[in-house]
């Protein structure tokens, strides 16, 4: 492997397509203008929405929810507006390059925000709005401080689910589409359950009479409000429709707002069907040596019933050995720590997802990241059991997304950041972007040595994606229908039907989950870009593929439309136009 450790100013940002210009001392020591800014920004925001300081790691907003009522959300809107007004306002020809960056994304984050409250009206329109600020598991499975001391901002945070979940019900307009509503029965019914049946394990080892029972007390009064608030959405499936979609005219907006992509939809539809093609294909071809004669359903079965062990935590352990050898030796880019992120069995009461990587925030230096593995539920039958543990190809390449080079490197390289600003905001498209490509270029890189059943564990996870971006589209501005999707998740990304239902559901209340694939595609295009515009006529261009991976990953959370205009010396229009 190349350098291991380079210095943070030649990783930051440029304005040209040339090498980054370097600052004379870090940006954090500046005594600038725009510091101020940029520092009272963060402030306010943090202030206003303290369950975000909370997973940043700015522990002094602990057990904070937040005013989730209408009037607070509305309160905090109009501070972003004048804040957007003076960010926008300030003169760029007197900051470095690293401001530059911050202030397009301090940008960025603004208007996501707008969009989704003002424009796309979520705190009123749609319950997923809200399921992060009550979400607790930082006090539970982040160890930034003793477990007593997190006990108590549990606490304070459970006492203040009452106004939350009040808030919650009171803001969201009725009739509500189904999906919405069957979410809202899932997600906050779940709350009292763990309210009342998890959560007092996980601090039954503090020996204080006292706090267990301010704890006890708390947790039955969040349970009752989430109780509330579940037959709350109970009552809505009478009236609910299927009235989800933003319209054509949002959801170009959402683009805009989010990820700085002007494109029509058509092209990127286009570009989404057209990667759903090349990956069937791919699929018919590996078929024809890993399982001859079977159809493209079958063979994916197959895939995924061949499991590398019983244990899918071990097994992903030897994985994450074997991918970071990998990307040493081939050069794949370059690793700033030698911190590896754990590998730990799901708690139980955080298994809603098979797989998922915990990441600290940006101010919980020296923590670890841990890639939760969730077991099968023991209720369940054999056979569902069975069916549950991923199989080896598949577990693979979701150890890639998540870990090694995904999400776990893509944050050791936002962490040369000398900026929060870079870090604390992300891109959607930038995140998951980086995790779906390195997925396919793990594989173009070399990784499985052209096995079928390799390849196949690779394309399971890009079909997935391609009809994500179809659905998407499809049920938001052209009409489709949420049964359509479904099917489309059975037939083209040969899901089995639960996962079918929960993907089409998905795509309902999250229209921004087209941006896995759209991100591949865009990072895709700039890296073949960027190679031959720095090394015109290479007859190889992958052996510039570490210098590429390195550069695109300086740009902190930028949005892959303005990582682009940087690298490349574009303007934003022409770069936000380019992507596809």
């Amino acid at each position: 492997m190349k350098k291991l450790l380079w210095s943070i100013a030649l990783l930051l940002a440029a304005c040209s397509p040339a090498s980054p210009p370097t600052p004379s001392v870090p940006a954090a020591a500046v005594p600038s203008a725009w510091s101020r800014v940029s520092a009272r920004f963060i402030d306010n925001y943090f202030r206003t929405s303290p369950s975000f300081a909370v997973y940043s790691g700015r522990h002094e907003y602990d057990g904070q929810i937040g005013d989730l009522g209408a009037d607070a959300i509305k309160s905090r809107d109009a501070w972003l507006h004048t804040a957007r007004a003076e960010i926008a306002g300030v003169d760029t020809a007197g900051l470095t390059a690293i401001e530059k960056l911050e202030r397009e994304n301090l940008l960025v984050a603004i208007d996501s925000d707008l969009f989704w409250d003002e424009v796309a009206e979520y705190p009123f329109r749609n319950p997923t709005y809200y399921s992060g600020a009550v979400d607790p598991d930082v006090y539970l499975s982040r160890n930034y401080a003793p477990l007593g001391q997190r006990m108590q901002a549990y606490i304070a945070y459970a006492r203040n689910v009452v106004a939350a979940a009040a808030s919650i019900s009171a803001n969201l307009r009725t009739p509500m589409p189904k999906s919405y509503v069957e979410y809202g029965v899932a997600a906050y019914g779940g709350f009292a359950d763990f309210y009342r049946h998890d959560v007092p394990g996980i601090f039954a080892g503090i020996q204080d009479a006292d706090l267990q029972q301010q704890l006890k007390e708390a947790d039955e009064a969040a349970a009752v409000a989430m109780d509330r608030l579940k037959a709350w959405f109970v009552a809505q499936r009478k009236s609910a429709t299927q009235d989800f979609a933003l319209g054509k005219d949002r959801f170009v907006q959402m683009l805009a707002a989010t990820e700085r992509v002007d494109l029509p939809l058509a092209q990127i539809e286009a570009a989404g069907r057209a990667d759903l093609a090349r990956n069937l294909a791919a699929v018919k071809t590996e078929c024809a040596t890993f399982d001859p004669g079977a159809t493209p359903a079958a063979c994916i079965d197959k895939v995924r019933a061949h499991k590398a062990g019983d244990n899918a935590v071990v097994d992903a352990r030897a994985q994450l050995a074997g991918l970071k050898a990998f990307i040493v030796s081939h050069q794949v880019l370059s690793i700033p720590s030698p911190v590896d992120a754990l590998v730990a069995e799901a708690p139980p009461y955080n298994r809603q997802n098979a797989a998922f990587i915990s990441i600290p925030g940006t101010y919980d230096r020296g923590l670890p990241s841990i890639y939760n593995i969730s077991p099968p539920d023991p209720k369940w039958t054999a056979a569902e059991r069975a069916a549950y543990v991923p199989g080896k190809a598949i577990l693979l390449f979701t150890s890639v997304h998540e870990v090694w080079p995904g999400h776990y490197l893509q944050h050791l390289h936002a962490q040369l950041q000398p900026s929060p600003v870079l870090s604390l905001w992300e891109s959607t498209g930038l995140s998951e972007g980086w995790a779906h490509y390195s997925e396919q270029m793990m594989y173009d890189m070399g990784l499985g040595q052209g096995d079928a059943e390799t390849h196949l564990g690779q394309l399971e996870e890009a079909l997935l994606r391609d009809v994500r971006l179809i659905s998407a589209i499809g049920m938001h501005t052209e009409g489709m229908t949420q049964a359509q999707s479904e099917k489309l998740f059975l037939t083209e990304a040969f899901q089995d039907p639960g996962d079918a239902r929960q993907e089409a559901a998905r795509g309902t209340y999250d229209p921004s989950y087209l941006v896995y694939t759209l991100g591949k595609l865009s990072i895709n295009k700039l890296r073949d870009e960027w190679v031959a515009k720095q090394n015109p006529g290479e007859a190889d261009p992958k052996a510039h593929w570490h210098e590429f991976h390195d550069r695109f990953l300086s740009y902190g959370g930028l949005p892959v439309s303005l990582i682009r205009q940087h690298m490349l010396g574009e303007s934003e229009d022409q770069s936000s136009r380019s992507l596809l």
